[in-house]
C-alpha cells in the first residue's frame, strides 16, 4: 500500500464513521425532533425543514456507506465535501450571530460551539482533502 493509498483510506473510513454515525443517532429519534433542531437555524421554510428532517439522515448513511465500501469513490466524496461545506457554512453563519443553538450534528443535544465548528471544519478539509484525492490521477511509476 502507498502512502497516496494508506491516506485515502484513512480519510475514507473516518469520514464513513463520522457520517454513519450521524444518520444513525438522528434516525434513532423522531425526525420532528431532527426537524426542531433544523428549524432553530431560521434559514428554511417549513417545508424546507421537514423535508431536511426527513432525507438528511437518510443521505449520510448512503455517503458513508459508500465511503466504507469504496464505491463511487470521485461522486461519494464530492458530495460529502459539498454537504459538510453547506453544514460548516450555516454553521459558522449562525454562531456569528451568537444563536445558541443546537447544532443538530449529531441529532439533538449539541451546543453550537467553536468545540462544534473545529470538528466539522475538520470533517470539510478532510472531506475536500480526499475529494482531491479521489480526482487525481494515480501516479504512474517511473522507469
Amino acid at each position: 500500500m502507498t502512502k497516496r493509498s494508506g491516506m485515502v483510506l484513512l480519510l475514507r473510513l473516518a469520514l464513513a464513521v463520522v457520517l454513519l454515525y450521524a444518520g444513525y443517532t438522528k434516525l434513532r429519534q423522531p425526525w420532528l425532533v431532527f426537524a426542531m433542531s433544523i428549524d432553530a437555524y431560521g434559514l428554511l421554510p417549513e417545508m424546507g425543514v421537514l423535508a431536511v428532517a426527513r432525507t438528511l439522515p437518510w443521505i449520510e448513511l448512503g455517503l458513508g456507506t459508500l465511503l466504507l465500501a469504496g464505491l463511487w469513490l470521485r461522486v461519494a466524496s464530492a458530495l460529502t465535501a459539498a454537504i459538510l461545506a453547506i453544514f460548516f457554512g450555516i454553521m459558522l453563519l449562525s454562531y456569528g450571530k451568537g444563536m445558541g443553538i443546537d447544532c443538530g450534528c449529531f441529532g439533538v443535544g449539541e451546543a453550537l460551539t467553536a468545540k462544534t465548528l473545529a470538528r466539522d471544519g475538520l470533517l470539510f478539509a478532510a472531506a475536500v482533502l480526499l475529494t482531491r484525492m479521489a480526482w487525481r490521477r494515480p501516479s504512474t511509476p517511473s522507469l
